[in-house]
């Protein structure tokens, strides 16, 4: 009697050979700076109950009603003011991390791929074409530095819905917040001092302004706030033998009547300026790629205010988007999270 297993079925699966994945998520944009392109994107994020924490049968009638015929064509504007020949700067600032990452993390035999939580290509689709290309284990890497429920929580959501799709799942990691994280702080801060010291006045202050949340979440338990304390607070430290200046925190991109988390970012800017303060720059920390919020909202609008109540000088310090800085703090915490997986 033979001892020879039976050979492989003719119809059998193709099974690509066994790879590492990294997906690189980011919040999302619309596909066009048009009404139509905005009115999608936003149906989709504001009917994540984790960005609006209001029950849907209160809250889609003012969304469908109100919000979605209102809101579109104005966001559309503010985005035609930043878009570029590539497209939305977030989806190309994110797509450029993938593939800054690709080349340095290939000699570890991780295969690096991107995704929006709202709008394309989705969390659902590249996980698909990971698993496809033969990725049985996935570390999935928001670049969300600060924890959120609106944030990390619900990227979160889309990955295990995705994931609970499939028949074969592959192993699954995630990629912690790392807004205390050595590494990212000294990124902000070599970008902060390469951005100073190129400017002919010398600020008198540095704005850290965060993305505001509304005030509830935090008695509710979300650790958003502390978070965006500590990085601010971490990063003061490190500039503290470059920069003499103050330090001021701020929240921005309030939406609706709630309380949000204080001050305000536009607030805190005419206050500085009416106040004597001349020189003023700015950074966004809880930003990993420049986006409406930075480049809109603070670049073009915030300059606006600092300089309508007597500001003199506005600098807007770019986010680390796809820079040196930036690289070199992803791919040592990829490499960190794919310990064991790794030869490295």
């Amino acid at each position: 009697m033979s001892n020879a297993l039976p050979a492989q079925p003719a119809d059998h699966l193709a099974i690509p050979q066994s790879k590492i994945g990294v997906l690189v998520v980011n919040l999302g944009t619309p596909d066009a700076p048009e009404p139509a392109a905005v009115k999608r994107y936003l149906r989709e994020f504001l009917s994540d109950r984790r960005v609006v924490e209001i029950p849907p049968l209160l809250w889609q009638p003012i969304l469908r009603g109100i919000i979605l015929n209102t809101r579109p064509r104005k966001s559309a504007h503010a985005y035609s003011q930043i878009w570029t020949e590539q497209g939305s700067p977030l989806a190309v600032n994110t797509k450029a991390v993938a593939e800054g990452l690709a080349s340095g993390l290939a000699g570890d035999g991780i295969m690096t791929d991107w995704a929006m939580r709202y709008g394309t290509p989705s969390i659902a689709s590249r996980l698909a074409a990971m698993k496809k290309a033969g990725c049985t284990r996935i570390l999935f890497a928001p670049l969300y530095p600060q924890y959120s429920g609106a944030t990390t929580a619900s990227a979160h959501d889309a990955l295990f819905a995705a994931v609970q799709a499939m028949r074969w799942q592959p192993a699954i990691r995630t990629l912690p917040p790392y807004y205390d994280d050595a590494a990212y702080i000294d990124a902000l801060a070599r970008s902060a001092r390469r951005h100073l010291a190129a400017l002919d006045a010398r600020p008198d202050a540095l704005l850290l302004s965060f993305h505001g949340m509304p005030e509830r979440t935090l008695h509710l338990g979300d650790p958003y706030h502390c978070h965006c304390m500590k990085t601010a607070r971490l990063l003061a430290e490190s500039l503290q033998d470059d920069f003499q200046g103050r330090i001021e925190i701020s929240f921005q991109s309030r939406f609706g009547r709630a309380k949000w988390l204080e001050p305000s970012t536009e607030k805190k800017l005419a206050g500085l300026a009416r106040t004597g303060t001349g020189n003023l720059a700015v950074m966004a920390p809880g930003f990993s790629a420049d986006c409406l919020e930075t480049l809109e909202e603070i670049m073009l609008r915030g300059r606006e205010v600092f300089l309508q109540n007597s500001g003199k000088n506005f600098t807007y310090i770019p986010c680390l988007n796809a820079g040196d800085e930036a690289i070199r703090l992803y791919e040592g915490l990829i490499r960190r999270e794919c310990s064991g997986w790794t030869q490295r």
